[in-house]
């Protein structure tokens, strides 16, 4: 089995890819590698965010690793929070304060279309690969749900009825970006590696 070094220790984030990727890699986050660094993430575009996340770890431990960068795009914010989702209210992370911001800022606007966006970055063999997944949807009017993570509460995925912040781990993944962007992913890997 390959293993992966996973550039994040956010662990809703690890239970997510894991679900998804089952045992076909053994999946380890930075502090299980034994890595313990806070990366940067200046740049404007996911993109280049999530390949500073896994060049740095890659330069680091000379192994195959991935990392992800994952954008809340609301359309009648011109985008907002996009790559600043996790700090859309400050520097502290705090993703109460982040859909406070978002809600105050959407405030009654009819126009709710947002996106989730996720890319991931994969170095393998000293090369980089990009995947990338996107899940629409709309930006709900009030909180619903206590699962997940995020902005999960106030995201609700075209075709459902709840957020995905009602939804189990399983049902999240019918439509998560993140599910999407790891499919593309273990695609590649078992096309790679067979």
């Amino acid at each position: 089995m390959s293993t992966l070094i996973f550039a994040t220790n956010n662990q809703h984030k690890v239970d997510e890819i894991r679900s998804v990727i089952g045992s076909s890699f053994d999946i380890i986050t930075l502090k299980e590698a034994g890595i313990d660094i806070d990366i940067p993430e200046p740049h404007d575009t996911l993109e280049a965010n999530a390949a500073e996340k896994s060049q740095t770890i890659h330069r680091l431990t000379n192994q195959d690793c991935f990392s992800e960068d994952t954008g809340l795009e609301v359309e009648a914010l011109q985008g907002e929070p996009g790559v600043k989702s996790a700090r859309y209210a400050g520097d502290g992370r705090d993703f109460q304060q982040n859909i406070d911001k978002l809600l105050q800022k959407l405030g009654s606007n009819p126009d709710r279309k947002a996106r989730f966006r996720t890319v991931i970055s994969l170095i393998l063999d000293h090369k980089e690969y990009q995947f990338e997944g996107i899940c629409t949807g709309k930006i709900a009017e009030d909180q619903q749900g206590n699962k997940g993570f995020g902005y999960d509460p106030v995201f609700i995925p075209d075709g459902a009825t709840k957020s995905f912040a009602e939804m189990s781990l399983e049902e999240k993944n019918q439509y998560s970006h993140r599910q999407k962007a790891v499919t593309r992913l273990i695609e590649f890997l078992r096309n790679t590696r067979s």
